[in-house]
């Protein structure tokens, strides 16, 4: 299906020097649509169909971004963007169906995407979901230092992950169970996206001792270490319909 098109463009400038996005559809007329549209707008864009053409793709150089049509006559668009997050942490766009369930889109946010959008969408509000994914990335990520302690930062709290320790903003030490350390792990190695409850049920199953089944009594518990008002949260937000967002920018230390 064709996106909608907006003729109201307005003159933002993209978000950074050349990104370079690329396309996974299968209907050439939505190719063209949006890489000339993108083009247009500061963007480098590409198009593929295939696994293949992105296996290339990924290998010869990767993306800024990919935008991935989870509806794909020939493959299946879910394996595709577990393909992708198997091998990259490159930020994702998928574009789900008109349907009114949230399968897709939650699916594609438990399997690792950032965001997206549902046919038929605007350029416009593509290109703007496009440069706000970009500037999350960004603003929130953690570049890996060999041999360099892992040591995290957001605004003035520090956590040093290999001593399990959380400092506040006046230094103090805060403890943390294994359930609330472990959360609070995966939304720093995922800030500004949105994470499903699945996803992060399954990220603090990985460490050892950690049964409670309910994500939203962990989020509380950790809600009441980090917040200044438990009741008004600015560092875990509540994502309607999907499940929260870390929203404070991370730095390594």
């Amino acid at each position: 299906m064709i996106p909608a098109v907006d003729h109201h463009q307005g003159t933002m400038q993209a978000s950074g020097p050349a990104a370079r996005v690329l396309i996974v559809d299968d209907d050439p007329a939505m190719q063209r649509l949006v890489a000339d549209y993108l083009g247009q707008h500061g963007l480098r864009a590409a198009a593929v169909s295939t696994r293949q053409e992105v296996d290339r793709t990924f290998a010869s150089d990767e993306p800024s971004l990919v935008i991935l049509d989870l509806h794909l006559g020939q493959e299946d668009g879910l394996d595709l963007l577990r393909l992708i997050r198997a091998r990259s942490d490159v930020p994702v766009i998928v574009v789900t169906g008109h349907r009114r369930d949230e399968i897709d889109r939650v699916v594609g946010l438990e399997l690792g995407a950032d965001d997206y959008v549902t046919k038929p969408f605007g350029l416009r509000e593509l290109l703007a979901r496009i440069r706000a994914v970009l500037r999350r990335r960004e603003a929130g990520a953690v570049p890996r230092r060999e041999g360099k302690r892992d040591v995290l930062a957001f605004g003035d709290w520090v956590l040093d992950r290999r001593a399990r320790r959380l400092s506040a903003p006046d230094g103090a030490e805060i403890k943390l169970s294994k359930g609330e350390f472990a959360l609070l792990s995966a939304f720093l190695d995922a800030p500004g996206r949105p994470l499903t409850r699945e996803h992060l049920l399954q990220a603090t199953r990985v460490h050892e001792d950690v049964f409670d089944r309910s994500i939203d009594v962990q989020i509380l518990r950790l809600r009441r270490k980090l917040e200044a008002d438990p009741s008004h949260p600015k560092i875990i937000r509540t994502e309607r319909g999907i499940g929260y967002v870390f929203d404070v920018p991370v730095r390594r230390i």
